[in-house]
């Protein structure tokens, strides 16, 4: 039996207002709706996920702040992109384990649009970071020679506050409008965060302007980044395939190998669900892509780039102070 199917209709606070329109003060995330031991078994699940998240982009972070041995640009990236992961996972997966034993399942109105934003403005400086890693990958394979002398530190640093900067400030615009518009209930979000999707089947007038602008931004920052990492890494396997040395390529695949392994992952589930508004997806389609690459990439992130490269082992095993890790 659903424990709070009964409780939907007394939850759903609105407020008539001069317009006519009802004025949606909070949100039911309706999230899972399974039988109670059933939400306690994904609660411990997502809670052990959440903490193995942290504690791996966690101790990357640290390996690459104290080990001076990998003070390079590709592991100052890749420590950036571990606590920008931290963040991300942060703005939703709490308010997730909350509503697991929560009956109400409420999230206020200001609440709702304050996730919806910090997730997607970290999911977008995720999209920007990945980019200027690959970018990086590239200088450091086509052009070797240069590459000390043009990725500085201070390059690193400025393209960091860059990717950070450009990510809060692209979908301002359109979730400042979305707020803006009326909701007229009812109040029930068939989701597990806060969503564009679902949001915009609540409003009391079409949006389809709003919707469009919404889109195309998504388009375009996950298109356009995805394209830029492809080009750079046709143009990386080209220079790798023309090594001589047999471990030069060796070294080559593994380090790229990572990245690429985190892009497949993390842009595979964007294009379904945020590049293509017309196909409808089902409710059940959309928790499923979002809890991938909102839980299941932040995960693996770390495992990925820490075991597949040896320095960071070693630099692993340093900050643990264990030989455990082989």
């Amino acid at each position: 039996m659903y424990f709070f199917t009964l409780q939907m209709t007394d939850s759903m606070n609105v407020s008539k207002t001069d317009s006519n329109f009802a004025s949606v003060s909070e949100f039911i995330l309706l999230g899972f709706s399974f039988e109670w031991h059933i939400q306690i078994f994904l609660f411990s699940l997502f809670t052990t996920t959440y903490v193995l998240t942290i504690t791996g982009n966690g101790a990357i972070i640290c390996a690459v702040w104290c080990d001076q041995r990998i003070h390079t640009p590709m592991y100052i990236f890749l420590g950036n992109f571990s606590f920008l992961e931290i963040w991300y996972v942060s703005s939703t997966v709490p308010k997730m384990l909350i509503n697991f034993l929560s009956e109400t399942k409420t999230i206020s109105f200001v609440g709702c649009f304050l996730q919806f934003y910090f997730f997607f403005s970290l999911g977008t400086s995720e999209c920007f970071l990945l980019t200027v890693m690959a970018f990086d990958r590239y200088l450091a394979i086509c052009h070797p020679l240069h590459y000390p002398n043009i990725v500085t530190g201070h390059l690193c640093a400025k393209l960091v506050v860059i990717c950070w900067v450009c990510g809060f400030l692209w979908f301002l615009v359109p979730i400042v409008l979305v707020s803006q518009m009326p909701f007229c209930g009812p109040n029930i979000i068939d989701h597990v965060v806060c969503d564009p999707g679902p949001l915009f089947s609540l409003m009391c007038t079409s949006a389809s302007k709003t919707q469009l602008f919404c889109y195309t931004l998504s388009s375009l920052v996950i298109f356009g980044n995805f394209l830029f990492i492809l080009g750079s890494y046709t143009l990386v396997l080209l220079a790798v395939f023309r090594m001589p040395s047999a471990t030069g390529k060796r070294k080559a695949f593994s380090t790229c190998g990572s990245h690429l392994a985190v892009v497949s992952l993390f842009y595979g589930s964007l294009m379904v669900m945020y590049v293509s508004p017309g196909l409808g997806h089902s409710a059940g389609m959309q928790k499923i892509a979002t809890l991938f690459y909102a839980m299941v990439t932040p995960l693996f992130n770390p495992l990925i780039y820490s075991l597949r490269n040896k320095e960071m082992k070693a630099a692993l095993k340093k900050f643990l102070g264990s030989s455990s890790i082989n």
